[in-house]
């Protein structure tokens, strides 16, 4: 039963009429007109009804309120606009009829549905025929039926061609189609990139304004860095690094104990400390990020570029250790700009100590140790010419007790006064003082912590450290080098190709620090360098392949007497080894190979700032000198004189050496005969032979080698007291960087021609080979030559002769000239000698 009222009760609503079609939109037929006009009383019948009647009945529902059936119509009202609100909206395909010409269908829901006929799609042939006939005023309706018969032929072969039309466009549709999402996504890239190019700048500009409440902006930055495109990942990298750069505080950030995480503290503590937490999180992800992104080509670039601002700008800050691993794992970077900016970095950071307190200086240094050991010394020698920027104070290598000594003393007045006895105190006024001096130690600790000044002690400690670091490096290279060089002398088959590319870097830094070395190991490293140097206990037993360079013994060389004179008090070594080395490196030495800058330092440290050398063995380095500036350029060749005229103003007897006689030097010595190949200096019998090579040399073309040979040659005409005329104070290392600058700068600039320039004639110098000239027919008269080759030295014996007048002209012109000053000058004296006689005459009268 309560089902059967349910039923009953509820409201089925009539279906909806037909849409309202105002009077404009119908259309009237003739017909209808026609029809109307002969039945007039119809027509009056029609106008009569009642509408609004018709309507009501038409949507009565029985048995209900009309409140409520109309309330109901709304509400199905509103549902249908919600509904085709929903629906996409989409072209209509077919073409809905006049509702006036055709009646709606009902369907079973009550709904009243209009017929529609499809849209007319015509071709070009049907669009003219259709013109045609609008254009003759026929509807296209009344066409007969052979022509609907002929139309429906051509359509069907039209749809034929246009089937085969559409499979032979399909390909070039589709390359067009893909084009176009191409060019869509290049755009769509692009604006994409802009959008998160501003996106990072914004958050940068807000973390610079105010760090403190966009902290969380980090993240963003940090997620940015993680997109697809390089461009933004490198974009992302860098904005973060200027963020970084600007907030790093001047404190190292400590991690918090137990018991301060448990102590309540104020909003400002809280505050502060989240901040601090999240700067840390995000850096540390940041650099996580670096690393990860430095294994890989395209980001290596910048990635070493952030590592290496980082550590400058803050090496005082966390992560130290990972960034510093990171930077010196690059000093031997096979790209020279990522090596060369990780070598400035770790410079600075050695030269900058104050913003680190020289912690990061001895991290540093044995990470370095620790890379060349890992390697097995086969790194650039970038990576150890680093540690010459190293600073040291001068007092390091001496004991405590010395350093104390040089202290000055205090009054001993205060020593002997006596200490005031101290009165008994109660244990409260002990454990108070007791508290009090434990506070203070704590704010000292806490204060050296923060301020980047370091006690003497301390820093002498980190120094001690460094320096202990620094030779275990320096002496690890010698002894791979010893090694290798030992293996080179006894295996045969041993490439002859073994490089040591640290050594030469090592040497140099053993040379600057060669006053700190501790005194027992003076003589190993003397003893190493010796054998490095390739000197042998055998003199005329010379290891001929040494693997070493002679730049390189000549380095050794240089190294075993900065040494010794830095340590002179202390060690008593004989280096008269390292002499006959020299002596013999001066024969082995190619311009092209070896550096001559190395050879010129050579000749400075053991010959020109030596004492007094023995007269046998300077006699041996003058007379070698001399055989070697005929030999080669003239930067080696003012080197070598300079070193030759120092020894010869050092000891006198060997001026002997300048007589032109043929017989030789007029000293006796040990050795009758000069041999030019001995290989020691004492066994050359240099004292018996003549410097014949400074009168070659004084027809050098460069002027300043030929001048050097004449002053030089004019000491044979002076006593032994006395010094030629100085022309230059320098040594041989400045005057060969000098002169070799002055080469270098006066060298001619080619300029390319263009390709369309013709060369003229005449004008360039053309060499041709030896079997050309053969070959040539080339024959002249021999009285016409002869003529030639006369009139040439002819002229040339004039000009040197107009040259010999000109100067016994000018001599005589001085002459002269000094002869009338003298005369003037005398009778000036005896002018006045008159006056006075004449002046006391008068004075006697008087």
């Amino acid at each position: 039963m309560g089902k059967s009222s349910k039923k009953k009760n509820k409201v089925i609503l009539p279906p909806q009429l037909p849409p309202d079609v105002e009077d404009d939109e119908v259309v009237v037929s003739d017909e209808d007109v026609e029809f109307f006009r002969g039945n007039e009383g119809h027509a009056r019948a029609l106008v009569r009804l009642d509408r609004k009647s018709i309507d009501s009945y038409v949507t009565r529902v029985a048995d209900h309120d009309e409140d409520e059936v109309e309330r109901l119509y709304e509400e199905r009202e509103r549902r249908r606009k919600a509904a085709e609100a929903l629906k996409p909206k989409k072209e209509p395909e077919d073409l809905e009829v006049d509702r006036v010409d055709a009646l709606p269908v009902k369907t079973l829901q009550g709904e009243l549905v209009f017929n529609t006929a499809k849209k007319a799609r015509y071709d070009d042939s049907s669009s003219g025929v259709k013109s045609k006939s609008e254009d003759k005023g026929v509807d296209a309706k009344q066409a007969t039926q052979k022509e609907w018969k002929a139309k429906f032929k051509k359509e069907k072969g039209d749809s034929k061609l246009q089937n085969v039309h559409a499979q032979t466009e399909a390909p070039n549709g589709k390359l067009q189609s893909k084009v176009l999402e191409e060019v869509k996504e290049e755009l769509s890239a692009e604006e994409l990139f802009e959008k998160k190019k501003a996106r990072l700048a914004e958050i940068g500009m807000s973390m610079l304004e105010n760090p403190e409440s966009n902290i969380r902006s980090l993240n963003d930055m940090l997620i940015i860095c993680n997109d697809k495109d390089q461009k933004v990942v490198k974009l992302g990298l860098m904005s973060l690094l200027a963020v970084f750069r600007d907030i790093i505080p001047s404190y190292r950030i400590r991690q918090l104990t137990e018991k301060e995480l448990t102590v309540e503290v104020s909003k400002d503590v809280k505050k502060m400390r989240y901040y601090e937490y999240t700067l840390l999180r995000a850096y540390k992800a940041y650099l996580q990020k670096l690393i990860s992104l430095e294994k890989k080509s395209h980001f290596y670039t910048v990635a070493a570029r952030c590592m290496c601002t980082l550590l400058d700008t803050a090496p005082h800050f966390n992560f130290r250790e990972s960034i510093l691993a990171s930077v010196v794992r690059n000093l031997s970077s096979p790209d020279d700009a990522v090596r060369k900016m990780c070598c400035e970095t770790v410079r600075s950071l050695f030269v900058n100590e104050g913003k680190h307190r020289g912690e990061a200086t001895i991290e540093a240094v044995r990470l370095i140790a620790d890379h060349v050991k890992l390697n097995d010394r086969q790194l650039h020698p970038d990576s150890i010419e680093v540690l010459l920027s190293l600073r040291f104070d001068e007092d390091l290598g001496k004991d405590e007790t010395e350093v104390e000594k040089g202290k000055p003393k205090k009054n001993k007045r205060r020593q002997n006064q006596e200490v005031p006895k101290q009165l008994p105190m109660s244990d409260k006024k002990k454990t108070k003082r007791e508290l009090i001096s434990k506070a203070r130690k704590e704010v000292d600790a806490e204060l050296r912590a923060v301020s980047f000044t370091l006690d003497p002690k301390e820093k002498r400690s980190i120094q001690k450290e460094t320096l202990a670091a620094l030779f275990e490096t320096y002496f690890r290279i010698l002894k791979h080098s010893m090694s290798t060089s030992n293996s080179r002398g006894k295996a045969i088959n041993v490439s002859s190709d073994v490089s040591h590319p640290l050594l030469a870097p090592c040497l140099e830094g053993l040379g600057k620090f060669s006053h700190l070395i501790d005194l027992g190991f003076m003589g190993e490293l003397i003893a190493c360098l010796k054998k490095l140097s390739g000197y042998s206990d055998h003199q005329f037993k010379i290891l001929p392949d040494n693997t070493l360079s002679v730049s390189e013994r000549l380095q050794c060389c240089i190294v075993a007497f900065k040494v010794w004179r830095s340590n002179l008090e202390a060690l008593n070594v004989d280096l008269q080894d390292f002499f006959v080395q020299l002596f013999n490196l001066i024969l082995e030495y190619r311009p092209e190979r070896d550096h001559g800058e190395v050879l010129a330092d050579a000749l400075k440290t053991l010959l020109w700032e030596g004492k007094n050398q023995d007269m046998i063995r300077a006699a041996a380095f003058i007379k070698r000198l001399a055989t070697f500036a005929l030999s080669f350029g003239s930067a080696e060749a003012i080197a070598a004189l300079i070193t030759l005229k120092h020894l010869l103003l050092k000891n006198s007897k060997c001026r002997n050496m300048l007589e032109n006689d043929s017989s030789g030097g007029s000293l006796s010595c040990l050795v009758a005969k000069y041999d030019p190949e001995a290989k020691d200096p004492y066994l050359s019998g240099a004292l018996a032979s003549v410097l014949w090579e400074l009168s070659l040399l004084q027809k050098h073309y460069d002027a300043s080698v030929s001048s050097m040979a004449s002053n030089i040659l004019s000491m044979a005409n002076l006593n032994p007291t006395q010094n030629p005329v100085p022309i230059s104070n320098a040594n041989p290392l400045e005057a060969y960087k000098d002169l070799s600058m002055e080469l270098e700068l006066s060298k001619p600039v080619n300029k390319m021609l263009p390709p369309n320039c013709k060369k003229r004639r005449g004008k360039e110098f053309v060499s041709l080979s030896s079997d050309v000239l053969e070959s040539s027919d080339f024959r002249a008269d021999g009285d016409e030559l002869k003529d030639k080759l006369k009139n040439h030295f002819a002229v040339l014996r004039g000009i040197s002769e107009n040259e010999r007048l000109r100067a016994e002209l000018n001599h005589t012109l001085s002459s002269i000239n000094l002869y009338k000053e003298y005369k003037k000058q005398k009778k000036n004296a005896k002018s006045k000698a008159s006056r006075k006689k004449i002046a006391s005459a008068l004075s006697c009268c008087v």
